[in-house]
């Protein structure tokens, strides 16, 4: 059964989810976190953390160069042991950060992949992992789906790859609408992060065609009705 991540970084909402038997972690990345209101990273995403202390959470890097990537990696690792530190496939200028996840893999770090895209993205950061460290793979379908790519093929073929590596977990990221959650269950997806909001409609899933067209109805009757509308 594919596992559902809450994607936010609000701490408000993370305790309020983390008590959710269906959610079983959380993402964060730099937008969200800014979205919140952080404004020391390493101070709020501890706060997260005193609210997120046993369901998994990735924190991500915002350096640019392997360096300071590999710097502020083994600092997030150090805040809890539920932390993954999220490492994005390239930096800024297209370079694959290779080096990076094979040092960190080397230390047997919980690594979050994210901005992945393509089975041969995925297939290069396998190419630099070991057998032990727990990796989560993030391959951004609904991003994909917004410029007209279809990510299905992507991430099955990924599915296909880490088959290989008992300590990989393939991820569906950047969720569009609740729908997502059953295609990402029928890939055989790991794991996929999805917004409260969605999180919210997938509770909800069960209603009949039939139920659905009468609320539809009902809400247009009632619209209409405010408006005052005659013809």
């Amino acid at each position: 059964m594919t596992q559902i991540y809450c994607d936010i970084a609000d701490i408000k909402t993370i305790k309020k989810y983390s008590r959710k038997k269906i959610v079983k972690g959380f993402t964060t990345n730099p937008s969200l976190m800014r979205k919140a209101g952080a404004r020391n990273y390493e101070l709020y995403s501890k706060e997260i953390l005193k609210v997120c202390k046993n369901k998994p959470i990735s924190f991500e890097v915002f350096a640019d160069d392997y360096e300071n990537i590999l710097e502020q990696a083994l600092k997030i690792k150090s805040w809890g042991k539920n932390v993954f530190v999220k490492i994005p496939v390239e930096n800024s200028k297209g370079m694959f950060m290779g080096k990076v996840i094979n040092e960190l893999s080397k230390n047997n770090i919980k690594m979050n992949i994210t901005a992945v895209y393509s089975h041969k993205q995925t297939s290069k950061i396998l190419s630099k992992i070991n057998g032990k460290s727990k990796v989560i793979i993030s391959i951004f379908a609904g991003r994909a789906g917004d410029v007209g790519k279809d990510p299905v093929p992507e991430i099955k073929k990924s599915i296909n790859f880490a088959k290989k590596f008992k300590n990989v977990r393939i991820l569906w990221a950047s969720v569009r609408e609740p729908y997502n959650y059953l295609q990402a269950s029928q890939l055989g997806c790991h794991i996929i992060t999805i917004p409260p909001s969605i999180i919210s409609k997938i509770e909800r899933f069960g209603k009949s065609f039939k139920n659905l067209t009468n609320d539809t109805v009902k809400a247009f009757l009632v619209d209409s009705k405010k408006s005052r509308f005659k013809i």
